[in-house]
């Protein structure tokens, strides 16, 4: 990490205490003072914790660097916390962002974030790869895909099935289950995707359904709103989109309505993170500083510091950290914004139980994702699922941050 400007050290020499501290400005040091933030809140400590925000503030800035950038991030989180106001900062913000989605500006961000990193598209490489094993000499195919990545994974999957030696290009049917927020872009990715699939040589009719918030969400999945036709083998494609069904039971009542549409196979794609298994409020803060840690850290050595697309992913980030720590996290009025992911390891013990058994990846599609990430900086690696969980881990700096599976039902 660079030397701070100048501003910056003068506040931390004045503000931070030697024993808490290092006196090195070069030390990592926005995870000590986040730590110490959230040990006075959850102590109810009120002087500790106006003494904690007010060195928060005078040293975060959304515009510096990986710290002061983290520090910025869970400040937002923190304040909410300690003034509780948790769920208007994120129903506000959330309205500002749905008022600034279009299409142009969807693909923008997709495509930029796919060029600097793999966080996405491990998911597509990996899921589509058991989507074309599975579906290996189906002639009519129906893909309900239950995500938000704007079909940013479909145009791969598509050129796959058209390249496919000594065999036609089966059928495809593509229903997306988009939320309320993504719904009004679809109609135009539509447009395009079909026009694409045309180019390709695919037969693809395309739709948009839009999911009912939680507790309901798994009525999206009802055969008569999915249009279910004779003659189609069913495949549902889950990428960073479960944790959207609400948490415990909706959940279960989502996957066991996709084990009713009796797929071939379900593709499983989710950050790693456990933000709904853990109880308090610190076990809470610490996985989230593990995660956005990560995360953040990654964004700094993929980004340059001024791109538009970082600042853009950072303040999804700061919502999401809200959405965790400061609405749905404790209480039972807590509300649920779909923030609170689970581990890959929770994810198979939900799905086992609501009636699904492992698909496991080929030895072609792991060689794909080693291929993939060659393509990127290093510090990006595979590591496979073992004990509990199973399929593919994506780490940076060995640190897991994407997990992916495939399933069927048993």
């Amino acid at each position: 990490m660079q030397n701070p400007p100048a501003p910056f050290t003068s506040a931390l020499h004045l503000a931070l205490d030697p024993d808490l501290f290092s006196a090195d400005p070069i030390r990592p040091w926005a995870a000590d003072l986040l730590r110490n933030c959230a040990r006075a809140f959850s102590e109810r400590d009120s002087a500790n914790l106006q003494r904690f925000l007010w060195m928060l503030n005078e040293l975060a800035s959304p515009y510096g660097d990986r710290e002061q950038r983290l520090a910025y991030a869970f400040l937002q989180a923190l304040f909410c916390c300690a003034t509780a106001s948790g769920d208007h900062f994120y129903n506000t913000s959330l309205a500002v962002a749905e008022r600034a989605i279009s299409f142009a500006s969807t693909r923008r961000l997709a495509l930029k974030f796919q060029e600097a990193a793999p966080w996405t598209t491990f998911g597509h490489v990996a899921a589509n790869g058991a989507l074309l094993h599975a579906l290996d000499a189906v002639p009519a195919i129906h893909i309900v895909d239950v995500s938000d990545t704007f079909c940013t994974q479909w145009p791969t999957l598509l050129e796959a099935l058209a390249s496919r030696a000594d065999t036609d290009a089966p059928r495809v049917r593509l229903t997306v289950v988009a939320s309320a927020a993504s719904a009004g872009v679809m109609s135009e990715i539509g447009v395009r995707i079909e026009k694409f699939a045309r180019l390709m040589g695919v037969s693809l009719e395309f739709r948009a359904v839009v999911a009912p918030a939680s507790p309901r969400f798994a009525d999206a999945l009802r055969p008569e709103e999915l249009d279910l036709r004779d003659g189609e083998t069913v495949a549902v494609n889950c990428v960073s989109a479960l944790r959207r069904a609400g948490t415990g039971g909706s959940r279960d009542a989502f996957l066991r309505a996709a084990a009713a549409l009796e797929p071939r196979v379900v593709t499983v794609v989710e950050e790693e993170a456990d933000f709904a298994g853990v109880g308090e409020f610190a076990e809470s803060f610490e996985e989230c500083l593990r995660f956005y840690g990560a995360y953040f850290d990654m964004l700094e050595e993929s980004f340059p510091a001024t791109s538009n697309e970082r600042l853009a992913l950072e303040r999804e980030s700061f919502r999401s950290l809200v959405g965790v720590l400061a609405c749905d996290g404790r209480g039972p009025d807590r509300v649920d914004h779909g923030e609170r992911r689970e581990r890959g390891r929770q994810w198979c013990r939900r799905l086992e139980r609501c009636g699904f058994q492992r698909f496991g990846f080929s030895d072609d599609v792991v060689d794909d994702l080693k291929a993939l990430l060659r393509r990127y900086r290093p510090g990006w690696s595979l590591l496979p699922a073992e004990g509990e969980a199973s399929g593919m881990y994506l780490t940076w700096k060995e640190e897991p941050v994407v997990w992916s599976c495939a399933w069927k039902p048993k």
